[in-house]
């Protein structure tokens, strides 16, 4: 997937084609009531004829700025600005998009990391290092999008009805220096001030606990207001989003017990601060 300046192109078979099939033709329809061609077009907007074809088939999804842009320069009286969120929303990866709208809805979630730091918790340099090891290494592009796409699902820290959050992460993520120490540093500093909100737990799990049912993997558990829930575990149902009562519980048993087993709220606050000053 290649990225410009105007927006990303549209994944195969994602729900979200029609649409951005939708803008696109309406980006037409207003270029054409406007009395344009697409080359006149590209030239007041900047970019190619090329990209604005593009734009207008639904095969690449315009950023908001294109379309405040575009907006005035057709002066199609905000109906192309009324699409600024859709399209945001729709830039993001498929799974990272359903990710986050399972997040938004949650009230509360249970996370066990045992290899990286949780998304949620990552800096933007941190979250970068992290993606740059990824093989086959990503392009620029596909940086760009995973990177926007992980900062976007931190929204749910800060919003009004913030669900509770409980992290359990292993002690060796806050000790792999991902970035360099001054990236991990800023991380650390930053999962102090996260540990910090009213709604948030944050422990640690000493490298020292010999035995713990954490071994086989990540653990997710997000729980609904309406008494419903969705997990997923690296070891468990083939690594699958599970919403089956009897396999959340097994997710729930195991990360009840890796909670008990960690570092208190309080004790984790301190760890962290110690690996901080040890930087």
């Amino acid at each position: 997937m290649d990225s410009d300046e105007a927006g990303w192109a549209v994944e195969p078979g994602d729900e979200i084609a029609p649409l951005v099939e939708a803008v696109g033709h309406l980006v037409r329809t207003c270029r054409e009531e406007a009395g344009m061609g697409a080359a006149e077009f590209g030239e007041a907007m900047g970019y190619g004829e090329d990209l604005i074809r593009k734009v207008e088939r639904g095969v690449r999804i315009p950023r908001a700025d294109f379309l405040d842009k575009a907006d005035k320069v057709l002066n199609a009286r905000g109906h192309l600005q009324a699409f600024k969120g859709d399209m945001e929303k729709a830039r993001y990866p498929k799974k990272v998009r359903e990710l986050a709208q399972l997040e938004e809805r949650a009230v509360e979630l249970q996370l066990y990391g045992n290899h990286n730091l949780h998304g949620l918790l990552q800096t933007p340099e941190y979250a970068q290092a992290l993606l740059g090891t990824r093989r086959p290494k990503l392009s620029a592009g596909e940086m760009e999008r995973a990177l926007a796409a992980r900062m976007a699902r931190q929204a749910i820290l800060e919003k009004e009805s913030a669900p509770e959050l409980s992290f359990v992460q292993e002690q060796v993520t806050l000790e792999r220096p991902v970035g360099g120490k001054m990236v991990l540093s800023r991380q650390l500093e930053h999962l102090v001030e996260v540990a910090r909100l009213p709604n948030v737990e944050l422990q640690v799990m000493p490298t020292a606990r010999a035995e713990h049912p954490g071994t086989g993997g990540r653990i997710q558990v997000l729980k609904f207001a309406d008494g419903t829930g969705a997990g997923r575990t690296d070891d468990e149902f083939g690594g699958r989003p599970v919403s089956d009562p009897r396999h959340l519980r097994i997710l729930e048993l195991r990360y009840g017990i890796i909670r008990a087993q960690a570092l208190s709220p309080g004790e984790s606050l301190d760890f962290i601060e110690q690996a901080l000053g040890e930087l």
